[in-house]
């Protein structure tokens, strides 16, 4: 090998090993991953002797993600409620989906109306 080439190659070698160990540096300073397919917290059982937590015991409101309807009359309409497909006049946890615009969804559980909104603002939580 040529004699001007060596020292090149050492120092670029020496380069690569000095990146790698900054990395591996950074990356233990930034603490574990979180693991992608573990299931969120409020499905989690609770311990054996601990009490459920107040997520599981009271449902959360239904969440409207998405609401797909025709454009020619007649056509379907279908809204996404916490991931379940219901048609307008289908049945979502005991309410009937009885309204719809491209915004918004109103649910009819005997005298009592919901109305979800997509893209609804967060609820503001109180000062304490």
């Amino acid at each position: 090998m040529d004699e001007a080439v060596t020292p090149f190659l050492t120092t670029i070698l020496m380069a690569a090993v000095l990146a790698c160990r900054i990395d591996a540096a950074q990356a233990a300073k930034a603490g574990p991953l979180a693991d992608p397919t573990r299931p969120p917290a409020v499905l989690a059982r609770p311990a054996p002797g601990q009490a459920a937590s107040a997520a599981l015991a009271a449902p959360a409101e239904p969440v409207l993600q998405s609401v797909l309807r025709a454009r020619q009359p007649g056509g379907r309409q279908v809204a996404v409620i916490d991931g379940e497909t219901v048609r307008l006049g289908g049945a979502f946890r005991g309410a009937v989906l009885v309204r719809m615009t491209d915004t918004e969804v109103e649910l009819q559980r005997g005298a009592r109306r919901q109305i979800l909104t997509l893209f609804a603002a967060p609820k503001a939580k109180s000062a304490k």
